[in-house]
């Protein structure tokens, strides 16, 4: 593949450049006449990438919990969104006001990436699972969205693994021809590729730091933003982002210096990233920053489980876990929190 990047701009700068970047991006609470509501109006990002947060979005009825929020997030046609969650609530189904519509999925009660599919007028979600029912855990479930499986992959012979715990998926995308890709994050880093019906195909990559190597393949997305449709890699550990054709082969690393990068959801030449180091970055097509949303600046509170929801700035994440943006640009972001935090980001129109 011709590599039509600036590389000059596909790099966060370590030094003094990032925080230049850093510190345009405000986090602050806006009066009536500044701001789009009325009272005080939460704030964040910068330009055209401004928003504002939208509260109490998601709140839950009573008797009904997130648990640990360590999951994803994702829209069906009719513009519902769905929220996974770690605990026996399954999959929540929100209006895009934030009332929750119903639930489903009980049966899959640690959904960790869930990805939204139409195929032959039909919709699917294509979701990793760490837990299922009692004897099922690290499966792949391509699911209807009344979260009814239709297929289900679990570690093949083939991987040649030799213990449970070596096959710990983290992410599924379907690829352009109905294949399905699985990255093994918590495990050996290996990418595996499947055909439609679940058969293996191959796998490619595995854990280290070099070029072409991944450490915590995390989240993977189908990038389609250029000529040819690439599989863009969360490598968490890494700190970066990298392409990989969908024969297998390593392209290039597009991102490097990011804080721990866990999902990316893209929206039309932008890439919206989550961070489990309290941030979500917005990338251009060139892979270059262009804003910092929920930019948290207290480091004892990244990639914090354990943290107090409510310690948390209301504009700001901890550990930015899930996120999804939509076709309005709204952008939709899960905290890893052990009883759980969702927020929605209304993109701001002056």
């Amino acid at each position: 593949m011709k590599n039509d990047f600036d590389r000059s701009r596909r790099t966060f700068v370590a030094g003094v450049g990032a925080a230049a970047l850093s510190s345009a991006v405000p986090v602050k609470a806006m009066s009536r006449d500044e701001g789009p509501a009325a009272g005080k109006t939460l704030m964040t990002g910068n330009g055209e990438w401004t928003y504002e947060v939208v509260p109490g979005w998601g709140a839950l009825p009573t008797g009904t919990k997130f648990g640990g929020t360590h999951g994803a997030i994702a829209q069906d046609s009719a513009e519902n969104i769905y929220v996974s969650t770690q605990s026996e609530t399954g999959v929540l189904v929100y209006a895009a006001d934030g009332r929750l519509i119903r639930t489903i999925a009980q049966a899959f009660p640690e959904v960790h990436s869930m990805v939204h599919a139409e195929e032959d007028g039909a919709e699917y979600f294509y979701t990793t699972v760490q837990k299922g029912t009692p004897k099922e855990s690290w499966l792949f479930v391509k699911m209807k969205t009344d979260g009814t499986p239709v297929l289900k992959i679990t570690a093949p012979a083939e991987a040649g693994f030799k213990a449970p715990n070596e096959w710990r998926i983290t992410a599924a995308v379907p690829g352009t021809d109905g294949s399905i890709f699985i990255a093994n994050g918590y495990g050996d880093s290996r990418i595996f590729h499947f055909d439609a019906k679940g058969k293996y195909l191959r796998s490619y990559s595995g854990k280290g730091s070099e070029p072409g190597s991944l450490n915590c393949s995390h989240g993977l997305t189908l990038d389609t933003r250029y000529g040819q449709p690439l599989l863009l890699v969360c490598d968490r550990e890494n700190r970066r982002l990298c392409h990989f054709d969908l024969d297998g082969k390593y392209v290039d690393t597009v991102t490097q210096h990011l804080r721990r990068p866990c999902q990316a959801s893209l929206h039309g030449d932008y890439a919206v990233v989550s961070e489990l180091e309290g941030r979500v970055t917005v990338l251009d097509r060139d892979n270059a920053p262009v804003a910092f949303l929920g930019d948290n600046p207290d480091k004892k509170q990244w990639a914090n489980y354990d943290v107090d929801p409510g310690s948390i700035g209301a504009a700001a994440f901890s550990a930015a876990h899930g996120c999804f943006v939509d076709r309005e640009a709204n952008v939709y972001v899960s905290d890893w929190n052990h009883v759980g935090r969702v927020m929605k980001l209304k993109r701001w129109k002056a």
